[in-house]
Order: structure tokens, then sequence, then C-alpha cells
């Protein structure tokens, strides 16, 4: 059974985002059942190239509607969102350099991010974007 299941609770109301939030879900569901089976490793550099890939879509996405809809917490979300990146890349220079016991602290870290940033950071625009249309 999957570690985390996607849940009304954890949608901004806006299917698009909420579609690659799912995407998340996905990929920390795919490390756990890896740790579980000790193979950790083996999916660690996949993941974390996911990760970049899915955070510069994602970013990229929530950074346009900023911009087109005046989000005033833009500035301060944006602020999270270097910082995800920048600890994205520390965790693939540690993976690089065979750095043990990564896959928990990829996992910590991915489970932290998701209940703060999508359920906190990202339920405050959830208003901008649906009074403007984006559904």
């Amino acid at each position: 059974m999957a570690l985390l299941q996607w849940s009304p609770v954890m949608s901004v109301g806006v299917k698009l985002i909420d579609e690659q939030h799912q995407h998340l879900v996905a990929l920390i569901n795919e490390l756990d059942d890896a740790m579980a089976r000790g193979r950790a490793r083996d999916v660690m550099g996949k993941i974390l190239a996911e990760l970049w890939e899915y955070a510069e879509t994602h970013f990229a996405t929530e950074e346009m509607y900023f911009a087109k809809f005046g989000y005033a917490g833009a500035a301060e979300h944006q602020q999270e969102h270097a910082q995800f990146l920048a600890d994205v890349g520390r965790f693939k220079a540690d993976f690089d350099a065979n750095r043990l016991g990564l896959s928990a602290e990829v996992m910590s870290f991915l489970s932290e991010w998701l209940k703060k940033h999508t359920t906190g950071s990202d339920k405050k625009y959830s208003g901008c974007f649906n009074a403007n249309g984006l559904k």
C-alpha cells in the first residue's frame, strides 16, 4: 500500500496544479516502496532528476499565474521555491558523493515539503487563482 494517498484536503482548487502535486505524491511513494525493498539507492538518481524536472515545471506554472493575477504573496512563495531547488541540488551532490542514509533524508524532506508547502503556502493563493477564473 502506498505511503501517501492523495486527498481533497491537499487540493488547491486548481486542476493542473493538483495534478502536479499528485506527481509529487507518486514520487514519494516510489521512493518509499524502493526503501521498503532495500532498493532506494537504485532509484535515487531517477527520483532526484524527476524532482528537479517537477520543480521547474510546477514552479514555472505557479509563478506564471502569480504574475498574471498579481498575487500579493508571490515574492515570499518564490523564495520557498528557490529553497526547494537549493535543497534538491544539495541532495543531488550528496547522491553523487555516495553519501549513505540519503534516501531517509530525502523522504523526510519531501513529506515535510508536501505537508507545509502544498497544504500551507499553496493554499494561500487558491482564492486569488479561483477568483481569476482558474479552477
